[in-house]
């Protein structure tokens, strides 16, 4: 890579090398084992003229997405997630039954069916064909495409515009960030309402975050450099919510730059933060490298005591970033039994470039381990309230970031 896919810029900088992994989403059958697995470099850079920072586009959105193993809905939290911002964008834009919601890659419908409960017209545009036909079969209405600006004005040929374009975890999955944000203007009303939720950059570097760097993600925003990408597309940053979800997200409401007027005092003030932490100049990203590289000698120094006392450590959860962690620290069957995950879809494959089996989540209970690492760190809460049974035989759950943390799980009392 040697321009910026945003303001094409020659000057990059390295903010953190993670060697070569596959990518993250590209779980192996059994009879794939024996055959060549490509892995390709996932070094992570900044522009120092736009301050995007960003990934080469190595692998294409078609290679991942036309058939996917995410699927939202098995999140009890990212549902949950979905219906309060239903609930609160119709309040906040009073979108009535007139009112025409699309949402850009909308995977399994987990967002838009709460849309359809409420009566309002809705579309959802899905590259991957297995999800989309999910998202049909549950009554949500969803075509099978990659958003461009010939898709947005097609659609809003066709359907009419959007009074709200929703685009929710796929602002960083796109190579072609300005063709994208043509793509989200060419649906929305002139007089309409976008709102993209994407990590923000902050947190990931604060948190040590570095295992949601994965080959899907092509570029990594702040407020700063998020507002200037959906300004190459003619919309305007009006105002941001901080979000704890996927560790820290931001949540950008941005409108055509005709109607937008003055963003908030809450714009100002997270790129107040923004350019304290260093974000702005090369300062926030010196040390990213370094703590990241204590992260994996951590677990693994962990992984390997706990070998060498004969105890047992399995995975919960088998997410793209658990692979990126997984590769990065060269983490395999010897140390890492096998993983669950509630997707069924990913019941007897294994973890790319690592191969470590995926089992249902009923096997851990069933093997009672020492240890379970949590690898979708991002859903403390939720899951250390799953796993709760975990502490009836006195196993323990292990989070690996932002840095390790081994959590004793109460056992349950028993009633009489």
């Amino acid at each position: 890579m040697t321009r910026c896919r945003l303001c094409g810029s020659a000057a990059l900088t390295s903010v953190v090398d993670l060697g070569a992994t596959p990518p993250c989403e590209s779980f192996l059958a059994a009879d794939e084992l024996d055959r060549p697995e490509p892995a390709y470099p996932l070094h992570l850079r900044v522009c120092t003229d736009c301050w995007l920072a960003q990934l080469p586009p190595l692998i294409t959105p078609e290679e991942t997405f036309q058939e996917y193993a995410y699927f939202s809905s098995y999140s009890t939290s990212w549902v949950e997630h979905a219906r309060a911002f239903v609930a609160g964008a119709v309040e906040r834009l009073a979108l009535g039954g007139e009112a025409f919601v699309v949402e850009v890659a909308s995977n399994d419908g987990y967002l838009l069916k709460h849309v359809v409960d409420r009566g309002i017209r809705c579309l959802g545009i899905e590259p991957s064909v297995n999800v989309g036909a999910a998202a049909r079969d549950a009554g949500v209405p969803t075509v099978t495409e990659f958003l461009s600006p010939e898709t947005g004005a097609a659609v809003r040929a066709e359907h009419g515009p959007a009074d709200l374009v929703v685009a929710n975890n796929v602002y960083a999955h796109i190579p072609d960030v300005v063709g994208f944000t043509r793509g989200l203007r060419a649906l929305v009303a002139d007089d309409g309402w976008v709102s993209v939720e994407v990590q923000h950059l902050l947190t990931l570097i604060e948190e040590n975050q570095y295992d949601t760097i994965y080959h899907e993600h092509f570029q990594y925003y702040t407020v700063a450099s998020a507002a200037r990408a959906l300004a190459s597309g003619g919309l305007t940053l009006v105002d941001v919510e901080l979000l704890p979800t996927h560790g820290g997200s931001v949540r950008l409401w941005a409108r055509p730059a005709e109607v937008a007027g003055e963003p908030t005092e809450r714009v100002a003030e997270v790129l107040d933060r923004e350019k304290a932490a260093g974000l702005q100049d090369l300062s926030g990203y010196a040390e990213f490298s370094d703590r990241v590289a204590k992260v994996r000698r951590d677990l693994l120094r962990f992984l390997i005591e706990a070998a060498e006392r004969g105890e047992t450590v399995v995975g919960y959860g088998a997410p793209g970033k658990g692979n990126t962690l997984l590769n990065h620290c060269g983490i395999r069957p010897d140390l890492l039994a096998y993983t669950v995950d509630r997707n069924p879809y990913k019941h007897g494959r294994f973890t790319p470039g690592t191969r470590v089996p995926i089992l249902p989540p009923e096997r851990i209970a069933a093997d009672r381990p020492d240890y379970v690492l949590v690898l979708p760190w991002n859903l403390r809460a939720e899951l250390v309230e799953q796993l709760s049974f975990v502490g009836d035989w006195g196993g323990r759950l292990v989070f690996p970031i932002p840095e390790l943390s081994i959590v004793e799980v109460p056992a349950k009392e028993v009633t009489a």
